[in-house]
């Protein structure tokens, strides 16, 4: 088993009775102890008709749109909403269609040879369940071990699965649970302190772990999240606010992502406590000895978007060479400012790359509706998603403010869409700008991280939003006909709107309303709620905000660990330009020589594999997962058996093609591997903080 070399001096760590972050992994020398951060654990068997990568729902569950049945919509138990937290997140992550891949290049039933193998792909075995109760004073992390009865402890291996964007803790499990548990391996899973914890402000029910129900009273600090409003405080934002909403990832007050890489490594350490808790050597005095150590384990932290910005941030707070590998695919991840980091693309400098996530998701948020309508951009997917009239008055609107030029329509999408490409979009992501604005992704990301960073109560109504259920006709906050309660920890992604959970313009002139819907008072006119928009812009200056940036910003320093960043070069939403390319040019400057770190960035790849079904996606765009796929398997063959891994560079697929809506079903012949030589012009090169892509 090769190990790589920072763990030569770990050795003497372990058994002196050192670790990571509170003392040990797996408790202070010799002996098994639990973290004193943890809180209960629920273990539970998952065998026979169950199991723990499809909840008994096999590969063809999983490929059905219809959601596994409750028997009690009301009311579900654990059981039920596993199954269908299961569900959920793998059709949120994975194109599910097999003309798109599944079932033929990967999916469950695919073994890790590539062959259709496996049947239905359950893989029996147990969990274990349980809150980090304090990680860095963020409350109620959620980690979640799943050890495969095929796990062998005479060959250990761990990896550590973050959730990708603010889901919850199966959120990494079509990404990379499914591709461990094949492999044998313990999966250490983390919400990151996100996750679709949820607080119905009306009837106070919040979720448990599990994700059934409670009051907050009688929850208390078993809640997966709660206002810690009194009954008094609550009734009084009631009255003027009904039907509204506090979720986790926004009003938690913690800024989540400042305990991301922190959270991923409170993951590993449970896992080793649950591991020798079950494998450990009983000793006489009836303690159990720790068999399973870091310096016998191979540990690879891996996991997608926000989760791929999770990995790299605990590889770099990973001081003591715990984590032997990393993957990281379209990580979100913000870079410390360095005006030695550089990027050019083929002869074209990029403006200005590394901006945080909250300067260029704000910025998309004003300038997108506009750009969408832009005549260049008229077979964008989904540009029907797009109200023309409000998309023409946030033009106007910008235009008065100097964000944009032109004396038309035409003019003035045209150049919003030229200033989104010098802000660091690529121009192959240009026609994703619809599709991004038109199912409300950036302005959801822009209000829940401006309430996170900005550490705002629920009730201070940041820049004139709430979130609350709204009525059908009239789009004002109204009493859910249903409440999402019963099922949010299953089916909402952590950031509205989602299950009928509505980001609502308070302070638009026909306000409250849906914000889509709302009249800006400064325009007097339907135009995607501008005020809203500008002051989220505007917060980038506040100093809470960029404080809150600031703790949440990493340098680049992976401490030699093998590192492998896989990229759509078309992503829309995590901007190649401000994410992997810079912190590749990070990276050299904080580790020189001593950096083991590849970029593989892929034409054709964009952010969101969940909408590859669909026309203008299908034809156009490829399955990024089987990269990230690729990616952990040379990190396995590296780690495992000392091959090299592949150098940085530019992967070139080739799209379905066809027409939009029925393009072929996808082969290999569309997905070339990641080269172990690759040609010259395909090379990424970066030397001193400057990086060199090739067009």
């Amino acid at each position: 088993m090769a190990h790589h070399p920072s763990r030569l001096g770990r050795i003497t760590l372990v058994l002196l009775g050192c670790g990571i972050l509170s003392g040990c992994i797996g408790g202070k020398g010799r002996y098994n102890m639990a973290p004193e951060w943890l809180g209960p654990i629920t273990t539970t068997e998952h065998r026979g008709s169950d199991d723990l990568l499809t909840a008994g729902l096999g590969k063809s569950g999983l490929a059905s749109a219809t959601p596994p049945s409750i028997a009690n919509p009301t009311a579900p138990t654990a059981s039920e909403l596993r199954r269908l937290v299961i569900h959920t997140n793998y059709r949120a992550l994975v194109d599910m269609t097999s003309n798109g891949g599944f079932g033929r290049l990967y999916g469950p039933n695919i073994d890790l040879d590539g062959n259709d193998v496996l049947g239905e792909g359950m893989i029996p075995g147990t969990e274990y369940l349980a809150f980090a109760r304090n990680v860095a004073g963020a409350r109620n992390v959620t980690l979640l071990v799943q050890l495969p009865d095929s796990f062998d402890p005479a060959k250990p291996c761990i990896v550590a699965a973050p959730s990708s964007g603010s889901r919850g803790v199966y959120g990494a499990i079509a990404t990379t649970g499914e591709w461990a548990l094949k492999r044998g391996c313990a999966v250490a899973y983390t919400d990151k302190g996100t996750g679709a914890g949820g607080h119905e402000l009306d009837t106070d029910t919040v979720t448990l772990i599990d994700g059934t129900l409670s009051t907050s009273t009688a929850a208390g600090d078993a809640a997966y999240f709660s206002t810690g409003l009194s009954a008094a405080e609550r009734a009084a934002y009631l009255a003027d606010h009904p039907h509204r909403y506090a979720m986790k990832h926004a009003h938690s007050g913690d800024n989540p992502e400042r305990i991301w890489g922190k959270s991923t490594l409170y993951a590993i350490e449970y896992a080793f406590y649950v591991l020798n808790e079950k494998f450990g050597h009983k000793a006489r005095n009836g303690k159990i000895e720790r068999s399973i150590t870091p310096d016998n384990t191979i540990v690879i932290a891996a996991s997608v978007s926000n989760g791929g910005g999770a990995v790299l941030a605990a590889a770099e707070e990973d001081n003591w060479g715990v984590i032997d590998g990393v993957v990281a695919v379209e990580p979100q991840i913000n870079i410390k400012p360095n005006r030695k980091i550089s990027v050019t693309r083929g002869s074209n400098p990029v403006s200005q790359p590394g901006r945080p996530l909250y300067d260029y998701i704000t910025y998309a948020n004003l300038v997108q509706p506009c750009a969408a309508i832009a005549p260049s951009n008229a077979e964008s997917p989904f540009v029907s998603f797009v109200v023309p009239s409000f998309a023409e008055n946030r033009c106007a609107a910008l235009a008065a403010a100097g964000m944009v030029s032109g004396s038309t329509v035409s003019e003035r999408s045209e150049d919003a869409k030229s200033r989104l490409q010098r802000f660091g979009w690529e121009a192959e992501s240009a026609l994703l700008h619809a599709s991004h604005y038109g199912f409300a992704v950036s302005p959801a990301v822009s209000v829940t991280y401006a309430n996170a960073f900005k550490r705002a109560d629920v009730r201070d109504n940041l820049c004139g939003y709430s979130m609350a259920t709204t009525d059908a006709v009239s789009n004002a906050p109204a009493a859910p006909a249903t409440s999402p309660m019963p099922t949010l920890w299953a089916l909402n992604n952590g950031v509205p709107p989602s299950t009928g959970i509505n980001l609502v313009a308070e302070d638009a002139v026909n306000g409250p309303i849906r914000e889509p819907f709302g009249i800006s008072a400064s325009t007097g006119q339907f135009d995607y709620y501008y005020d809203g928009a500008r002051c989220l812009r505007e917060l980038l200056n506040d100093r809470k905000v960029q404080a809150s940036i600031e703790q949440a910003s990493v340098r680049g320093d992976l401490h030699g660990k093998p590192t492998l960043i896989v990229h759509g070069r078309s992503d829309a939403l995590v901007p190649v330009n401000h994410t992997s390319r810079p912190y590749l040019g990070a990276n050299s400057l904080a580790e020189g020589r001593g950096s083991e770190l590849s970029y593989i960035e892929v034409t054709n790849g964009q952010h969101f594999e969940s909408f590859l079904p669909f026309a203008g996606f299908d034809s156009r765009f490829i399955p990024l997962h089987v990269y990230g796929g690729r990616a952990l398997d040379l990190m396995w063959n590296h780690l495992h058996g000392g091959q090299p891994l592949p150098p940085s560079q530019l992967v070139r697929t080739t799209p379905r093609g066809g027409s939009p809506g029925a393009a072929p079903a996808i082969t290999l012949a569309n997905l070339p591997p990641i080269a172990s030589t690759p040609a010259a012009a395909d090379r990424i090169e970066v030397r001193r903080g400057a990086v060199s892509i090739p067009d």
